[in-house]
């Protein structure tokens, strides 16, 4: 059976905690390569970060793949995973692992990853594959052996891990459609399903319906989820959600989420989540070289930035905004709101 059934889902996720955790990257790295590529694989600051999170409650968190890591060096990847892994379990933490990605910047290549763009938030994060090949890929213009790479990474990589308990669950798209895409990210998407369940690993296999753009690629993913999984970033859409989506049957996930702007506060999000036993994912725990305590507007700036040749990359310290947008705590462990924290580890005891 390709699919869990509803059943299987639902037995499954009863034998899970209340899934609480974030989004997560080490403060060192820009991107999903700087993380994992072995140059800047930091295993000292991803060890030290994991520890936050678990002191604050979290016991999952949602960690960017990258194809182009596999294409370079399978091998060493793996086993760069599996000490990624080792660090989660002895945090008890869980992560589920995201494979492609239609979000920021296009165009990622290997090797040395840029310095982050004053104030601008993401300004190195990558696509993977990348909006040109996803769009070769839609026209069939796409050498046959590029689809084929791709496919040797989703497969690789489950075969690999197909049955590690460490890992939670497999994200195997992130919000296909978005940066403009729309039906274009069809194609790989389909295909990606089609490859996750040719392995059928044994985690749960997910892509998230809000978040993802185009009713076709949101059908897809409702089709083929095992869990159902949503982003949500304003306070006040969350509980509808939850409540449009208790409709399928399944286990339900909020997969990002936590914008201070939009009132996705933590005060605010938890106890729904809680509520309805949603796990829920924020976006950010450290803020480092992602910027991601910018808020989306400060994206708008780039191209400005670009034309005008003011773009200022910088080394230390990061700058921060008056409102933390995403984000938990600075480079040093502190806070970038000590109330925010004490509620955090408070609501996340009971």
């Amino acid at each position: 059976m390709k699919i869990w059934s509803k059943r299987k889902a639902n037995i499954w996720y009863s034998e899970q905690p209340w899934l609480v955790g974030c989004n997560f990257i080490p403060s060192s790295a820009i991107n999903q390569l700087e993380m994992f590529q072995p140059e800047t694989y930091d295993p000292i600051t991803i060890e030290r970060e994991i520890s936050w999170a678990n002191r604050l409650g979290f016991n999952s968190l949602r960690v960017y793949l990258h194809d182009l890591l596999w294409l370079k060096d399978s091998k060493g990847f793996c086993e760069r995973l599996d000490h990624f892994l080792r660090i989660c379990d002895k945090h008890q933490v869980r992560p589920i692992f995201v494979l492609f990605d239609d979000c920021h910047r296009p165009n990622p290549v290997l090797g040395k990853q840029p310095l982050p763009v004053k104030g601008v938030h993401n300004s190195g994060w990558k696509q993977s594959p990348g909006n040109k090949l996803v769009s070769k890929i839609n026209d069939n213009s796409v050498v046959e052996r590029e689809v084929k790479r791709l496919k040797n990474f989703v497969q690789g990589i489950m075969k690999v891990f197909f049955e590690d308990s460490r890992i939670l669950m497999w994200d195997i798209y992130n919000e296909p459609g978005q940066f403009g895409m729309g039906d274009k990210s069809f194609k790989l998407l389909k295909l990606t399903w089609e490859w996750a369940q040719e392995i059928r690993p044994t985690q749960p296999l997910t892509s998230c319906l809000s978040g993802s753009v185009g009713e076709k690629i949101i059908a897809l993913n409702l089709k083929n989820s095992d869990v159902i999984s949503f982003h949500m970033y304003e306070g006040k859409k969350i509980e509808s959600l939850i409540k449009s989506y208790q409709s399928y049957e399944r286990p339900i996930l909020c997969t990002e989420y936590m914008a201070r702007e939009l009132g996705s506060t933590f005060q605010y999000s938890l106890p729904i989540f809680k509520k309805y036993k949603v796990g829920c994912y924020n976006w950010g725990l450290v803020a480092g070289k992602t910027q991601t305590h910018f808020n989306w507007n400060s994206i708008l700036n780039l191209k400005k930035l670009q034309k005008q040749g003011n773009l200022i990359q910088i080394k230390d310290p990061i700058p921060e905004p008056t409102l933390w947008f995403h984000d938990i705590l600075r480079i040093d462990g502190s806070a970038f709101n000590n109330k925010e924290v004490e509620f955090i580890k408070e609501f996340l005891k009971n």
